[in-house]
C-alpha cells in the first residue's frame, strides 16, 4: 500500500478510532478456537497484575518472542513503526544509546544528568540512562509499551510512557535454543539459551547468550576502517528458589552489555566553512574521513534480587532490589574530516541502585514503596580548530523517593473505577567544573567558565483517574485522566562566563493527559480493534538547544544550553487492529496522527511559538503487515509475510533545520518463515528493501560549520536457523 494510500484512508480510521484503543500484536495464552480460527488472547502485565490486553484498560502494545521473530526485531530501536506514537532509534554518535519519544515526550540529548521521558524498564527495574539502553532482544517473553504518564504504577515516574523488556520466565523442565543468522554487510549473529531445574522444581537457572557483528555501513575515507558497524555481546544469567510449602520465591539475576562498534557515520550536508580544502559536501549516507581515533565503547550491565512472597486473601508481593552501571568512552567528530575543527571525546559513567516494595491486590491495586540513587558523571573534551580547549566535567547525584497507589472498585457488573496517586520528593546535586586549556593534552588550565555545587529538592503529587465501562465481554470503553512528572535540574555544560544565567535549574515538566479508549473483538473474536484519543497539555518543556556565540579569544563557539521552552499542547489518536479472516490469512496495522504545538516558548523573553515545532514527532504514522502461512511440502508451515510502515516529515532536532528534517517516507519489509517442526524454525527476512536513505538525527552547529545527517539501516536481509530443545 503506497503512502498517499495510506493518507486517504486517515478519515475513515478517524472516525473509527472515537469507537475504538490499543490491540494485540502478539499471541500467547491460546484461547477457544474453532473453525473460524479465533485469534489468541494475550497476555500482559502492565498494571502489575496478569491481565489479557483487550481487558486492560490502558493505552498499552505487547509484542512477544513468535511476534518480535516474526517482525525481524533484533533490538529496541526495531520497534519503530510497529507501535503507534513510538519515535526510538540509537543515538547519533553510539549503536547502543537510545533515543524514545512517545507522544511528542521524551529526551533526544543522552547528557548524564538529564532524566529519560520514556522509562525503559528491564524486568521491572528501571534503566536510569540511555547509554546501552537499547537492548539486543534475545530469551526474551514480551515487550510492553505504555503510552502516557506511568506514575502511579511504575517506580520512578516516566511522563511519557514506558518500554518495558520482560525476560523469559524460570522454567521447571530443561529447555534450550540456539539461533545463527547470516546476512548481507557481513552479518553473523548467534543466540543461544539453556535452562533447567532440580527434579522437584525448587531450584531453576537460566543462561542467555547473544553475539552479534556487522562490517560497516561506511568507511573512514582517512583509514579505510569501518563506521556503522556492529560489534556487540550480551549475556544474562537468571536463578530462583521456589521452595515447596513456602510462601516465598527468591529469583536473582545479572546481564552484561558490551558495545565495542565503531564510530556511527553520517553525512557531510555541506561544506564546512572552516575547512581550508573546502571538501564537497559528501554523497554517502555513512562514509566519513575522520581524523580522529575510531573508538566508541559502551559497557553496561547489572543485577537484581527479587524476592516475591504470598500474603493470602488475594494480596502478593515483591521487592525488588538492583545495581546498575554503565560506562562510555567515544570519539565524536562534528565535522567528520581530517582538521581538527570540532573533535569531541567523550566519556561517561554512571551508577544506580534502586529498591522497590510492590503489594498487590488480585482484585485490582498495587501500593508501592521506590527509592533510587543514581551517580551520574562524564568529561567531555573539546577540540574546536585546534586553537580552543575545553571540559565539561561534573557528577549528578540524584536521591529520589516515591510512594504510589493504584487502586480499582468494582461499582457495578459493568461499570468500574480505578484511582491513583504518587508522592515523589526528589534530590539532584550538581557539582560542576568546566575549564579552557593550554593545549590539546588537557592538563593546562587557563580558565575557569562554571565553577559550582549546587542541591535543588523538589516534591510532587500526581494523580490519576479512570473509569472503565464493559458493554459486553467483547465491548470495553475508558476514560482516563493523569498527570506525569519529570524533575528538573542543572545543565552540566554550563557557561556561566558566556552565559551567565547557565548555571541557575532548569525547571520540572508536567503534563495533564485526557484519554479516551475502547477495545473492540469482533467478527467472532478474529478481528480486533483498539484506540486511543487523546489531549495533554505539556508545562515546563525541557530542552536541549545548541547556541552560537563569539568567545573572548574572537573565535566562534557554541554552547550546549538546556532550558524550559514553556507550555505546549499535544492532541492524539492512536488506532491498532490485527485481523485474521481465515485460518491461514492474518493482518496487523496501526496508525496515529499527532497534533502538536507550542502554546508558549520564550526566546529572550518573546514569545516565538508559532515558529517552533515538536522533534521526533511525526504528524501521521502508520504500518500494515499481512502473513499467510500455508503447509509446506518438505513438512511442517510455512509464513509469507509483507509490511510497509510510513513516517511523516519529522524534525529530528531542536533547531528545527530543514536540511536534516527527514520528509515523509516508507519502509518496506518481508520473509519466509519455515516452522519445519516443533524443533527446527529457517527465516529469510528482510528490512528496508527498497533501501530508503532517511535520516535519523543530525546536528546543525553554524558557529563550527557543521551540518550533519545520521540515517537509519539501509537494506538488511538475513537467513537464520533457530533450534529448540
Amino acid at each position: 500500500m503506497r503512502p498517499m494510500t495510506l493518507l486517504r484512508l486517515q478519515p475513515l480510521a478517524l472516525a473509527a478510532a472515537t469507537l475504538l484503543g490499543t490491540p494485540a500484536l502478539a499471541q500467547t495464552v491460546p484461547a477457544q478456537t474453532d473453525e473460524a480460527a479465533q485469534l489468541e488472547k494475550v497476555t500482559v502485565t502492565a498494571r502489575k497484575r496478569e491481565e489479557t490486553l483487550q481487558d486492560v484498560p490502558v493505552a498499552v502494545t505487547a509484542l512477544t518472542a513468535q511476534s518480535l521473530d516474526r517482525l525481524a526485531v533484533r533490538n529496541l530501536g526495531d520497534l519503530q513503526g510497529q507501535v503507534p506514537s513510538l519515535t526510538i532509534y540509537a543515538a547519533r554518535g553510539s549503536n547502543s544509546t537510545l533515543t524514545t519519544f512517545i507522544r511528542g515526550v521524551g529526551q533526544a540529548d543522552p547528557l548524564w544528568g538529564v532524566d529519560a521521558g520514556v522509562g525503559i524498564y528491564l524486568d521491572d527495574v528501571y534503566m536510569a540512562r540511555p547509554q546501552g539502553a537499547l537492548l539486543e532482544v534475545f530469551d526474551i517473553e514480551r515487550i510492553e509499551v505504555l503510552r502516557g504518564p506511568q506514575g502511579t504504577l511504575y517506580g520512578k515516574n516516566t511522563i511519557g510512557g514506558a518500554v518495558k523488556y520482560v525476560s523469559r520466565a524460570l522454567g521447571t523442565a530443561t529447555s534450550g535454543n540456539v539461533a545463527l543468522a547470516v546476512g548481507n554487510h557481513g552479518l553473523l549473529q548467534a543466540k543461544g539459551m539453556l535452562g533447567g531445574a532440580t527434579e522437584d522444581g525448587q531450584f531453576r537457572a537460566r543462561l542467555a547468550l547473544a553475539k552479534s557483528d556487522r562490517d560497516g555501513y561506511g568507511k573512514n575515507l582517512t583509514d579505510g576502517s569501518d563506521v556503522s558497524n556492529q560489534d556487540t555481546g550480551a549475556a544474562r544469567i537468571q536463578a530462583g528458589w521456589f521452595p515447596e510449602g513456602l510462601p516465598l520465591n527468591v529469583q536473582v539475576s545479572a546481564d552484561r552489555t558490551r558495545d565495542d562498534s565503531n564510530m556511527r557515520g553520517f553525512q557531510r550536508m555541506a561544506v564546512n566553512r572552516f575547512d581550508p580544502a573546502a571538501t564537497p559536501a559528501s554523497t554517502g549516507r555513512y562514509d566519513i574521513a575522520s581524523g580522529m581515533p575510531n573508538k566508541n565503547y559502551t559497557h553496561a550491565g547489572g543485577h537484581a534480587i527479587t524476592l516475591g512472597f504470598d500474603l493470602g486473601k488475594d494480596w502478593s508481593g515483591k521487592l525488588i532490589s538492583a545495581y546498575r552501571s554503565s560506562d562510555t568512552d567515544t570519539s565524536i567528530d562534528f565535522d567528520g574530516l581530517p582538521n581538527k575543527i570540532a573533535d569531541v571525546r567523550a566519556l561517561y559513567s554512571d551508577n544506580s541502585r534502586s529498591h522497590e516494595l510492590q503489594l498487590a491486590r488480585s482484585g485490582g491495586g498495587v501500593i508501592g514503596l521506590y527509592r533510587f540513587e543514581g551517580d551520574a558523571g562524564g568529561q567531555v573534551l573539546n577540540n574546536f580548530f585546534n586553537l580552543s580547549f575545553g571540559d565539561t566535567r561534573g557528577q549528578v547525584y540524584t536521591k529520589s523517593n516515591a510512594a504510589y497507589v493504584d487502586w480499582e472498585w468494582e461499582l457495578s457488573e459493568a461499570l468500574s473505577l480505578s484511582t491513583g496517586l504518587r508522592y515523589t520528593s526528589e534530590e539532584k546535586r550538581a557539582v560542576v567544573l568546566n575549564r579552557a586549556y593550554k593545549d590539546a593534552t588537557f592538563s593546562v588550565p587557563i580558565a575557569t567558565v562554571s565553577d559550582f555545587d549546587k542541591t535543588r529538592k523538589v516534591s510532587n503529587t500526581s494523580p490519576k483517574l479512570s473509569l472503565g465501562y464493559e458493554l459486553s465481554k467483547d465491548t470495553k470503553f475508558y476514560a482516563t485522566a493523569s498527570r506525569g512528572f519529570k524533575s528538573g535540574g542543572y545543565n552540566i555544560r554550563a557557561n556561566v562566563t558566556a552565559v551567565p544565567s547557565s548555571s541557575k535549574p532548569f525547571e520540572d515538566e508536567t503534563l495533564d493527559s485526557f484519554e479516551l479508549g475502547a477495545k473492540l473483538r469482533l467478527d467472532e473474536g478474529r478481528l480486533e480493534l483498539n484506540s486511543a484519543v487523546f489531549h495533554n497539555k505539556y508545562k515546563n518543556v525541557q530542552l536541549s538547544v545548541f547556541t552560537s556565540f563569539t568567545q573572548a579569544n574572537g573565535q566562534p563557539g557554541f554552547f550546549g544550553d538546556f532550558t524550559n521552552a514553556g507550555r505546549a499542547t499535544v492532541n492524539g489518536l492512536e488506532l491498532e487492529m490485527i485481523w485474521r479472516p481465515t485460518r491461514n490469512l492474518t493482518l496487523r496495522g496501526n496508525a496515529s496522527v499527532i497534533d502538536a504545538k507550542y502554546d508558549e516558548y520564550l526566546d529572550r523573553g518573546v514569545n516565538v511559538a508559532d515558529q517552533k515545532k515538536f522533534s521526533n514527532t511525526p504528524k501521521t504514522s502508520g504500518a500494515l503487515d499481512v502473513e499467510y502461512r500455508m503447509p509446506f511440502a518438505l513438512g511442517g508451515e510455512l509464513r509469507a509475510r509483507a509490511g510497509v510502515s510510513y513516517r511523516s516529515k519529522v524534525y529530528p532536532t531542536t533547531d528545527l533545520s530543514e536540511v536534516i528534517a527527514q520528509p515523509g517516507y516508507s519502509l518496506w519489509s518481508a520473509g519466509l518463515i519455515w516452522e519445519r517442526d516443533r524443533h527446527w524454525t529457517f527465516a529469510l527476512q528482510g528490512t528496508n528493501l527498497g533501501d530508503k536513505a532517511y535520516r535519523t538525527d543530525g546536528y546543525n552547529i553554524a558557529a563550527l560549520g557543521v551540518l550533519d545527517g545520521f540515517y537509519g539501516a539501509p537494506r538488511q536481509v538475513s537467513l537464520s536457523a533457530s533450534y529448540k530443545f
